[in-house]
């Protein structure tokens, strides 16, 4: 099976990273937001979404990522990585103005079709995540919640976190379990990204 039509979001491309919302391409056409606490593993996400290893870097060091970065698909959707927030160790300055990058984003991109929205299943809905769940709500955003890193642990413990996050978003978003390292939930975030996108259900290889 031709692999670009089993996974629709395997074209992704590098376009462009902003600092600043100048530097944003023009927003014609469809894009996904994936949005998260540092070190929440947003980055991982995105590459097992695309099935590629190295399209959002990885560092080891949370709080990295102070750039939105643009990847481009085949028929000009996007997917878009905001600045990882929250760290600890990141300058007040610099915490205040990665909150007016991402906060200018969310409200001037009029394609912005929907939002990923990265926790870790074992520390979810912390202070930052109530946050940027209430300003997508007002800005009417649609939000899939992943809860990452799931296989760190049991089945009975996952589905217990499952139960809070629902719990305490009611019908705000919709969630799920995920694992960009074994794989866990990856069809199911995918078929998001892609239908929100216009490209229907991603089908299994």
């Amino acid at each position: 099976m031709n692999q670009s039509r089993s996974n629709p979001l395997k074209s992704a491309e590098f376009l462009i990273s902003a600092a600043r919302p100048a530097q944003f391409p023009a927003d014609e056409l469809p894009e996904v937001a994936f949005a998260g606490r540092s070190n929440a593993g947003k980055s991982s996400a995105l590459n097992r979404l695309t099935e590629q290893k190295n399209l959002a870097r990885i560092s080891k060091t949370p709080g990295r990522t102070q750039l939105i970065n643009f990847f481009q698909l085949t028929g000009g959707q996007r997917l878009v990585d905001l600045p990882g927030y929250g760290y600890a160790k990141v300058p007040p300055a610099v915490k205040e103005k990665w909150a007016r990058l991402i906060e200018s984003y969310l409200q001037k991109r009029g394609n912005l079709v929907g939002l990923i929205h990265i926790m870790d299943v074992r520390h979810p809905m912390k202070p930052f995540d109530e946050q940027m769940l209430e300003f997508a709500n007002a800005i009417d955003c649609p939000v899939h919640i992943l809860l990452t890193k799931a296989d760190k642990l049991k089945r009975g413990q996952q589905a217990k976190q499952r139960q809070i996050v629902r719990n305490a978003i009611g019908e705000s978003a919709s969630v799920q379990l995920f694992s960009a390292e074994s794989g866990q939930g990856t069809e199911e975030a995918r078929a998001v990204v892609a239908g929100w996108l216009g490209l229907g259900a991603a089908s299994a290889d």
